[in-house]
């Protein structure tokens, strides 16, 4: 199971954190203060962190600074200051992403599925297999009954997201959060286009669809053919 660490002085907010990551599978730890974040990030080794910038005791940039000096942990920062300062010292100071506030659990979510897609700690060791369909992320590459698909970086991430999620359905505004970066909507164009894309490369179309289940007006489903067939 997937660890994380919040790290936010906020009650409210990080007892809803914890909340809502936990009832999406995580394990999740807490603290409202840095220097007891370094303490656990040392201890126990979380697979993210969740840090707030603006804690009582140490500055969340000089925090950021510590768990660097300690740990390759991936970093993902909370602030209520969305000024490109304060951003680009976050990631230039090591931070792997960043969430203003107020945001969204599900948000967050896919922010730290991204984050371990992209090489965390907890990137998937073994291929994910959907039918005679084959995503690797350790490679990045993807087959479909043996032959090697050539697909776009987009494309691959796209890919990648949702077999991730073999078939559930995953929304718009999380494939433009975890492709895209861009949490406020606005890019459902986008989406459904790398989706047109996506289905030409392995053979559908949407009147004829196979693995790339589209549920109108929500999302997208991968899901094995022969497996929903059969169903």
């Amino acid at each position: 199971m997937t660890s994380i660490l919040v790290v936010e002085d906020d009650d409210a907010i990080r007892t809803g954190l914890v909340r809502g990551l936990g009832q999406r599978g995580l394990a999740v730890a807490s603290v409202g203060a840095g220097l007891a974040a370094l303490e656990v990030v040392v201890k126990d080794r979380p697979d993210v962190v969740l840090l707030d910038l603006g804690l009582p005791d140490v500055d969340g940039l000089q925090v950021l600074a510590m768990i660097r000096a300690v740990s390759k942990v991936p970093v993902i920062v909370v602030t209520a200051q969305d000024d490109d300062r304060t951003v680009v010292a976050a990631l230039d100071g090591g931070a792997d992403d960043y969430v203003v506030k107020p945001f969204g659990v599900d948000q967050v979510a896919a922010r730290i599925r991204a984050i371990l897609r992209r090489g965390g700690a907890n990137v998937a060791a073994k291929p994910y297999v959907v039918g005679q369909l084959v995503v690797d992320p350790r490679t990045r590459t993807a087959t479909l009954g043996g032959q090697l698909i050539e697909l776009s970086r987009k494309e691959f991430e796209l890919l990648l997201a949702l077999a991730s999620r073999q078939g559930e359905v995953v929304t718009r505004r999380e494939l433009l959060v975890e492709v895209w970066q861009q949490p406020y909507g606005g890019g459902d164009r986008t989406v459904d286009v790398h989706v047109s894309w996506l289905r030409r490369k392995l053979g559908e179309t949407a009147a004829n669809p196979r693995y790339l289940r589209t549920v109108r007006g929500v999302g997208v489903r991968l899901v094995d053919p022969a497996a929903e067939a059969s169903g």
